[in-house]
């Protein structure tokens, strides 16, 4: 397994996987009006939402890629690809439930992870800290998702395609919900650990 880089290398802003990152989060409420549209009586863009997170989904993968490979990891990009990537999930749980097309247990199962992982922000704040750097299982959870949601909207189109499509999307969706629990509970401990050594080095001076 490749030895991933995480420690930030520029200061700058405009880079190519920071602009990749402002993308994806523009595209998020382009992809909300395409796949809500048939809610309010318009017509069925699914075709269009479908691409959008397809590109979601390559530009998650190269923005990370290419920070590595051109020496452009940056502190704006650690907070923009994770923040991206949350809104896409959330908006993509929203859409989909809301069409009926995912159950609303599996999208409750879901937000529950990010709220547990909401509770413990003011905690590591309290101590100094901020959010912790997404790990690698958090990385692969999202990527099952992220690739889960588009085949699971394909799946919808009168395609025969679309059959293969739902039954791999299930298979992602249920990777990425273990990985994406998994992930949270190391964090949770990751968490504690930090809380717990900050309270040592507190006492120890006091």
């Amino acid at each position: 397994m490749e030895v991933q880089e995480t420690r930030v290398q520029t200061d700058r802003v405009l880079t190519i996987p920071n602009l990749l990152s402002m993308g994806r989060l523009v595209g998020v409420p382009i992809f909300l009006w395409l796949i809500l549209w048939p809610v309010f009586d318009g017509p069925k863009n699914d075709g269009w939402a479908l691409l959008i997170l397809m590109l979601s989904g390559i530009s998650d993968y190269l923005d990370g890629k290419l920070a590595r490979r051109w020496g452009q990891i940056s502190r704006v990009g650690q907070l923009l690809d994770p923040l991206a990537d949350r809104l896409y999930i959330f908006s993509t749980l929203i859409g989909l439930t809301w069409r009926g097309i995912l159950p609303w247990w599996v999208t409750a199962i879901l937000v529950a992870r990010d709220a547990f992982i909401s509770v413990l922000l003011p905690i590591l704040n309290r101590h100094g800290y901020g959010p912790l750097q997404v790990s690698f299982l958090g990385k692969a959870a999202t990527f099952n998702l992220m690739y889960a949601f588009p085949l699971l909207l394909l799946g919808q189109l009168d395609s025969w395609i679309a059959r293969p499509a739902e039954v791999v999307s299930w298979a992602f969706i249920w990777w990425g919900t273990v990985l994406y629990w998994w992930a949270a509970i190391l964090y949770a401990v990751q968490a504690r650990q930090i809380v717990r050594a900050s309270t040592a080095r507190a006492a120890s001076t006091g």
